[in-house]
């Protein structure tokens, strides 16, 4: 019973908890003609077999042991994350028949679903069906495999706009393509058609995603407050909620709305990242303790799991006096970075573990002497909000070991200065020097103090002297690394191009900055991931 002539020189891959049933899954498998097989039976097992090779079919029970997470979880998290190539055929087992389940498989876009008991025909005709599919849409990945997204788009549209089989399917590949080449009118055109004439909630995600893009926060807001009304458990929309709160300033409300998603899926490492590094910053440590030592737990050996979660542990558990604890998270941190000897992240969290285990073993004068050096790699490129983040984190706990209050207070301007970007921005570092009462505010002057920069030079264009404002900006610019005064220069510079002098050298100052220190940041490393979007297809192979 051959499923089809490509099955004998596929990989397949069984992930069930029972061993009857997992041995029962293998046997159909062969039946149907496949020539390679593997199984698991723990999720975490899975996710590290799925990360390591490509697999063309995962059979996967919805249950197969809780620990480590769902499929479901699985599912969500491996393809947005790229762990899971488009062309896999992804086939999901349950025995819950509810609404819930049912709906959060379409939203998942699994190739099958299936609900127990069921026959070895029902399997074999729901792997036929979806392998066909793959097939039907061949045309789509080659143009992606090509890089050739304009034709990917195009195949898209036409299997929609001419009502082709899986014309749906293909509406959704040919809308998350216009939004990742940021082409939003074209996506938002596309999801609201689609959301108008099938009510998908993944559309109307999609249109969130596209407010969100252009930057209108607002307008993402509503749609997303409205949606979540309609569809209360619909976790990516919680995601692009919390987002949109970050770009607001919003942590704790951040907070809350991570916390309500990983609640939602409680075997998501992501989710559960998210949830605990902002409850860090909104200043709720127990539950971040719990959170990320439950993250560490699940994710420990998967490439999902973000070493700032062990960074943060490391705070956490030197808050709460844990000599033992502060000492295993500094060696995490160290073998993380020897394991990537190239990377300047992991080596300065490696470094700042190490002073925070040094510092709970007594050996304070050790650390308060290094601590004026801890603010060299600030002017580098590569120092960016997480850096700086870490770095303001530790610093606000050496001023209870010793470290002056006027040396705390300089280290938080220089800091400032480059990244109090916006006002979100400024809360984010802000939340990071929650252990000193005044420390925030200290943070928040210096942000005041590069507005007033801003402005002044605003006020050189104001009276008709742009040449002076755009000096004046590259200026300080250059002085602090600060990104909107940079970004403001290139902005003056080009609207009053006519009345400039030397506009190329201008221009070339400009870029050169921008370069060295406007690369795209988020305001917490946590809720960063650059593959990750939430509600979204990954147009990977």
């Amino acid at each position: 019973m051959l499923v089809d002539k490509e099955a004998p020189q596929a990989l397949a891959l069984v992930i069930d908890g029972n061993p009857m049933s997992r041995s029962l899954l293998c046997q159909h498998l062969r039946d149907f003609g496949f020539g390679t097989i593997k199984s698991a039976h723990r999720i975490a097992d899975a996710r590290e077999l799925l990360e390591q090779r490509r697999y063309d079919l995962v059979v996967c029970d919805d249950h197969a042991q809780a620990a480590g997470g769902s499929g479901q979880d699985l599912l969500d998290e491996l393809r947005r994350e790229h762990q899971l190539p488009y062309s896999t055929v992804f086939v999901m087992v349950t025995s819950e028949a509810t609404y819930q389940k049912v709906a959060e498989a379409a939203e998942a876009a699994l190739d099958s679903f299936l609900i127990k008991p069921f026959s070895a025909n029902t399997l074999y005709t729901r792997i036929k069906e979806a392998r066909q599919r793959k097939r039907q849409l061949k045309d789509i990945f080659q143009a992606l495999e090509r890089r050739d997204p304009d034709e990917a788009i195009a195949l898209c549209l036409q299997r929609y706009s001419q009502g082709l089989s899986y014309g749906l399917y293909a509406a959704r590949i040919g809308a998350e393509l216009l939004l990742q080449l940021q082409r939003y009118d074209e996506a938002f055109a596309l999801f609201e058609t689609v959301a108008t004439a099938h009510r998908s909630p993944w559309a109307r995600l999609g249109l969130a995603r596209v407010q969100l893009g252009r930057g209108d926060l607002g307008a993402a807001r509503r749609s997303l407050t409205g949606l979540l009304h309609d569809e209360p458990r619909f976790a990516d929309a919680h995601d692009v909620l919390g987002k949109v709160l970050m770009e607001q300033g919003q942590i704790s409300e951040a907070m809350q709305t991570y916390r309500l998603a990983a609640e939602i899926t409680p075997g998501c490492i992501l989710r559960l990242q998210h949830a605990g590094t902002l409850a860090f910053y909104a200043g709720n440590p127990a539950w971040a303790l719990g959170t990320l030592e439950r993250t560490w737990a699940m994710g420990a050996r998967s490439r999902l799991f973000d070493v700032l979660s062990m960074m943060l542990l490391a705070f956490l558990r030197f808050d709460a006096g844990d000599t033992r604890g502060v000492g295993q998270a500094s060696e995490v941190l160290t073998r993380f970075s020897g394991r990537y000897p190239q990377s300047l992240r992991l080596r300065r969290m490696a470094q700042i573990g190490h002073l925070l285990a040094t510092l709970q073993a007594g050996g304070a004068d050790i650390v308060l002497a290094q601590a004026s050096g801890l603010l060299d790699d600030l002017a580098r490129p590569d120092f960016d909000m997480e850096a700086a983040t870490n770095l303001l984190s530790l610093w606000v706990r050496l001023h209870r070991h010793g470290l002056p209050a006027d040396e705390l207070a300089r280290g938080i301007d220089r800091i400032g200065q480059r990244f109090a970007v916006s006002r979100a921005a400024t809360e984010v570092l802000a939340a990071a020097l929650r252990h000193h009462d005044g420390a925030g505010d200290w943070m928040r002057q210096a942000h005041a103090r590069v507005m007033q920069l801003a402005e002044e030079a605003m006020n050189h264009a104001m009276r008709g002297d742009p040449l002076a404002a755009v000096n004046s900006l590259l200026a300080h610019g250059g002085d602090t690394g600060n990104a909107k005064l940079i970004e403001m220069a290139g902005l003056v510079a080009r609207r009053h191009q006519d009345r400039i002098d030397g506009l190329p050298e201008l221009l070339d100052r400009t870029a050169a900055l921008a370069h060295r220190y406007c690369q795209p940041m988020s305001h917490i490393a946590g809720v960063r991931r650059s593959n990750r979007s939430p509600g979204g297809m990954v147009l990977r192979r």
